[in-house]
Formats: structure tokens, C-alpha cells, sequence
């Protein structure tokens, strides 16, 4: 060991030891911290893909059916009514389940409509509650009306979001009745002319009384 390793330090020089120090230390303080990967923010990519997973689902739900209905031969046998709904001539098959005591399901159509939709719900002794879905998987309806004595049945139909209320009135159907036509749109065709004054047969210079 040489002599200038036994000198003794200056208090200067311990001074700038001291400051030297307390400068890395702070450099140490200020360094980033590793993340908690349970705290850690999911990537852009992730986010991006749970939010496409959820428009997805969202336009999926918005979609019309893709394919309408046909009639259940299972409903068949069940009691038929017909009426109207809104104003326009309706069919609906209505029975009831085998596994619901209150339990009813069926179909309805539209006159000249080969597509059906689906019911189903409860009747409480007078009171009937049904569903209707137009794809066997969507609520679009919601009916509620009053059984009369006579088998008769009234009410409203209304939009699942309880809107849009519509009349209906639905009868027994009479044994080997058929469900109405559709109405024919108007005709755009001109009347045939009225025939002129005392006119037979079309001919015009015939008087009467002659």
C-alpha cells in the first residue's frame, strides 16, 4: 500500500462521495417499477376483439329471421280461432301443454300468409297471457286478453317493449270453416261506362212506350 492510499481523506472529497451516492440512490428511486400482471391493462388487440365479439352479438339479435315459419302438424288437432288483429283477418291454433297445468302454445297466421307465428304462455282461468315469436327464438309480441263465455277471446297485442297496442278478437272457429282470403288490392282499371238514357239492350234508338 502507498502512501497516497494512507492518506486520509479530505472533507471535500467525502463530501462529493456523499453527493455521488445520494444521486444513484435517487437514480435507483426513479426507475419504472415492474408490472402486477393482474393490474395490468389488456392489450389494444384484446380490447378490440371483446368489442367486436359484442357488435356481433348485437347484430345478430337485430337480424330478421331467416327463414319464416310453416305450420306445426303437432297443432293440427288443437281448438282453432279466428278473428282479427289490428283490423286484419287472423287464424290461431291454441292448446294446451301436456307438461304446464295453466300451460298454452300454438301458432297464428295472417289470411293468405303461408308462414305462421309462434304463442305460447298461460291461461288463468278467464285471463290468457302468451308470447309470440316470429323465429322460434326471438319474443315479438306479447298478448293479453279475456276469455267470454261463449269461448270467445279479446285483448291487445303489443310490441315486447309493451308498445304499439293492437285490438284482437278471436272466435271458435266453425267446424270445416276456412280462414278468409286475403282482400284483392283495388283494381286500377276504369268502370265500363253507365248506359245512356232509355236505352234497351244497349240500343239507343228504341223509344219506350212504342
Amino acid at each position: 500500500m502507498n502512501e497516497a492510499t494512507k492518506r486520509p481523506r479530505s472533507p471535500a472529497a467525502l463530501t462529493m462521495i456523499a453527493a455521488a451516492s445520494a444521486l444513484l440512490a435517487l437514480a435507483g428511486c426513479n426507475s419504472p417499477m415492474p408490472r402486477d400482471p393482474s393490474t395490468a391493462e389488456a392489450p389494444a388487440s384484446a380490447r378490440t376483439g371483446e368489442s367486436y365479439g359484442a357488435d356481433r352479438a348485437i347484430q345478430t339479435l337485430a337480424l330478421p329471421p331467416q327463414k319464416p315459419l310453416t305450420p306445426n302438424p303437432e297443432y293440427a288437432r288443437f281448438p282453432r280461432y279466428v278473428g282479427t288483429l289490428g283490423g286484419k283477418q287472423i287464424e290461431m291454433k291454441l292448446g294446451a301443454k301436456t307438461d304446464e297445468p295453466s300451460g298454452v302454445h300454438g301458432e297464428y297466421r295472417f289470411a293468405g300468409s303461408p308462414s305462421v307465428i309462434l304463442v305460447a304462455g298461460d291461461r288463468d282461468g278467464e285471463t290468457l297471457e302468451i308470447e309470440e315469436s316470429n323465429d322460434g327464438t326471438h319474443i315479438t309480441g306479447n298478448w293479453v286478453g279475456k276469455f267470454e263465455a261463449d269461448g270467445s277471446v279479446s285483448g291487445e297485442r303489443m310490441d315486447p317493449n309493451d308498445s304499439n297496442a293492437q285490438p284482437f278478437e278471436l272466435r271458435p272457429a266453425v267446424a270445416g270453416a276456412t280462414l278468409p282470403r286475403a282482400p284483392a288490392a283495388p283494381s286500377l282499371e276504369p268502370p265500363p261506362p253507365a248506359p245512356r238514357p232509355n236505352a234497351v239492350g244497349g240500343t239507343s234508338n228504341v223509344i219506350i212506350g212504342e
